[in-house]
């Protein structure tokens, strides 16, 4: 029989719907920008190796591969000048600063799309780049003939330049995290309670159909054996699951033992918990824990955190106790937070406030904690009055 006009189109419609609410793809740079080169007016030559280099443009917009490289995709391959003048024209592209081989020239190609004067920032980005990175603030003063506070004006123009044009355009998403452990504080026993998010009994269970299959097969000894082996393999996934709760379980409880300074006072207070110590403490092997905390989740007073972030090394903290390397980089932050800005703290005297307050490490840690946490060298952090 023939379905109904109505039927037909009430199918269309729920279709039609589900399409309006299911999320549209992202354009990407590479679309984005070359639905503006097909409207610019250039010889087919031109044409073709400004696709060339579009296509060959890094997520941030910049142009990473040697420019030669990319012209050199080219058939037939281009003079040098006509590539640069494919160059020049896709550099006019939205947004501006796209197609720079460098920072340097990312940073020049916005400012003069920029209105209004920019011919300090520019003379301080194309003349004294090299000083500007390392912070010579007098001497970049001194050179071009300026007082410090007008040139900290300029800079203030450039900082709020992109270093990363065409991050403005791929919209980066998120993916959702959905936790698979709540820990909440019980305020009236003093302590932190742990559940799964999924409740704590387990979900799976057999099917009351496939048990009386297998009533019903008595008298057939190959199709009651078929059935006995399906309910064992069944039973085995059920068991597997339920362990593997547990488990999750059984090291959330012993993480918020081993972290309950965490949780009390914050990052600065993670403690050393390695997988080892606790795979020791739950007779089982340390990969064991590594897969049962692997891509799982924890919601807790202080935020969402990745089970793992939990599991750290440390040093010893000179009281006989020891503190977790996490702990240690926070601390980092807290003394260069807190430094003399006009005389800011080289690494030997990070090593020495960290000392003081009983945490011996090297100075290569340090530097490579301060790397870490995106902290600039002494000589750039100095701000000059």
């Amino acid at each position: 029989g023939t379905r109904s006009r109505a039927a037909l189109s009430e199918e269309g419609d729920a279709k039609l719907e589900a399409m309006a609410n299911t999320q549209s793809r992202p354009v990407s740079l590479q679309e984005y920008l070359l639905k503006q080169w097909a409207l610019v007016e250039v010889a087919p030559n031109i044409r073709a190796i400004g696709e060339c280099i579009i296509e060959n443009l890094a997520e941030t917009g910049r142009l990473d591969t040697p420019f030669t490289e990319v012209a050199a995709q080219v058939v037939p391959e281009p003079s040098a000048k006509d590539a640069l003048a494919a160059l020049s024209r896709v550099q006019e592209l939205e947004p501006p600063g796209i197609a720079a081989r460098t920072l340097q020239e990312c940073l020049l190609l916005q400012l003069r799309a920029s209105s209004g004067d920019t011919s300090l920032e520019r003379r301080i980005i194309g003349d004294h780049f090299s000083d500007l990175q390392r912070n010579r603030l007098p001497q970049i003063a001194s050179a071009l003939d300026i007082d410090l506070d007008r040139l900290k004006e300029a800079i203030h123009v450039i900082s709020r330049l992109a270093m990363h044009p065409g991050e403005k355009v791929v919209e980066r998403t998120s993916p959702l995290v959905v936790p698979d452990i709540i820990i909440e504080y019980d305020e009236p026993r003093d302590e932190y309670t742990v559940r799964l998010t999924r409740g704590n009994t387990r979900e799976l269970r057999l099917s009351s159909e496939f048990r009386e299959a297998l009533e019903n097969a008595k008298g057939n000894k190959v199709e009651r054996e078929f059935l006995k082996q399906k309910l064992d393999a069944a039973k085995s996934i059920i068991d597997a699951v339920r362990f593997r709760r547990e488990r999750l379980l059984e090291v959330a409880k012993a993480v918020v033992l081993a972290q309950r300074a965490f949780f009390d006072r914050g990052e600065q207070h993670l403690q050393i918990l390695r997988m080892s110590d606790l795979a020791q403490e739950l007779g089982c092997d340390p990969s064991t824990i590594s897969r049962t905390v692997d891509e799982k989740y924890v919601q807790t007073p202080r935020g969402i955190f990745p089970l793992r972030r939990f599991f750290t090394g440390g040093a010893d903290a000179g009281n006989g106790e020891a503190i977790g390397w996490d702990s240690i980089k926070a601390k980092v932050q807290e003394i260069v937070d807190n430094e003399d800005k006009d005389k800011p703290l080289n690494d030997d005297q990070i090593v020495a406030q960290l000392k003081s307050r009983g945490i011996t490490i090297k100075r290569r840690t340090v530097a490579k904690y301060r790397q870490q946490l995106d902290i600039p060298t002494a000589r750039q952090r100095r701000e000059y009055k």
